[in-house]
């Protein structure tokens, strides 16, 4: 019997404790979870890039971390008459793609989804937290280690960075995405952080704690390496964990790309 759309989505959710959830954003943004799947596309978000490889590769699912349609719950009443927003909607529509946000499940997978595929990514596994969210520690680690290691693994030009590259930075908070400055300060002091590798910062708030905190003596850092770049491997290893549920789907990772480009 073929497999449709909804039994994949129901497979993932029922490998998710306490799934499904009352209140989420985890609903189907577009398409006909009825039809028979033909191909999985995983991503950090569902962008006109990663809509038009799903085409190329023949897959109708897109399996996307973040909003398509520009908004937390996409409720886009207050653009309604944008003619981006209409193209992007008429292009699903003509290619017949069933779009699924997999965003408040994977984070609660145990261990989180987004963090297990980052800590595989820079080769950290050995070092993952024992409770859900806590701090990694990594003996003899400093700053421009920390550094050139994100460079490397995650194929970063790039990050911006608040402290000295010298400093000891061996007790690290890995806070992807965007967890919001009161959540970023807390964990420094939670969890006795030396640094914090966040996706997104608000600058007057996280950043300024920290260069307070180095103006008084206190080994703090920040670093920023932005949004996509902090969870599209959680995405990749998205296909890792899916591929054995639903071995004669053919799932595929298509790398939503980092948005800004520094010059």
């Amino acid at each position: 019997m073929p497999r449709t759309i909804q039994n994949v989505i129901d497979t993932i959710i029922a490998a998710v404790p306490g799934a499904p959830f009352e209140d989420s954003v985890d609903v189907f943004k577009s398409g006909d979870p009825a039809q028979e799947v033909t191909g999985i596309i995983t991503t950090f978000t569902a962008n006109m890039h990663v809509l038009r490889k799903t085409v190329a590769l023949g897959a109708n699912l897109v399996i996307t971390h973040e909003p398509t349609f520009y908004e937390h719950r996409e409720q886009t009443d207050w653009m309604a008459d944008d003619p981006i927003l209409q193209a992007k909607r008429e292009f699903i529509a003509q290619n017949k793609l069933t779009i699924w946000r997999f965003h408040d499940y994977w984070h609660r997978h145990q261990p989180d989804g987004i963090v297990t595929g980052m800590l595989k990514a820079l080769g950290w596994e050995a070092y993952q937290p024992s409770e859900h969210w806590g701090p990694l520690v990594i003996p003899g680690m400093t700053l421009g280690a920390l550094v050139a290691t994100l460079k490397t693994q995650l194929a970063m030009s790039s990050v911006r960075v608040i402290g000295e590259l010298q400093q000891p930075c061996e007790r690290i908070g890995l806070l992807v995405g965007f967890s919001g400055g009161d959540q970023q300060i807390r964990a420094f002091h939670r969890w006795n952080l030396d640094v914090v590798i966040c996706g997104e910062t608000s600058e007057w708030q996280t950043c300024e704690y920290v260069r307070d905190a180095m103006a008084m003596g206190c080994n703090k850092a920040l670093v920023v390496i932005g949004h996509a770049n902090s969870e599209e491997e959680g995405m990749r290893y998205l296909v890792t964990w899916l591929q054995p549920k639903v071995a004669e789907v053919p799932i595929t990772f298509v790398a939503a790309g980092d948005p800004v480009t520094t010059l």
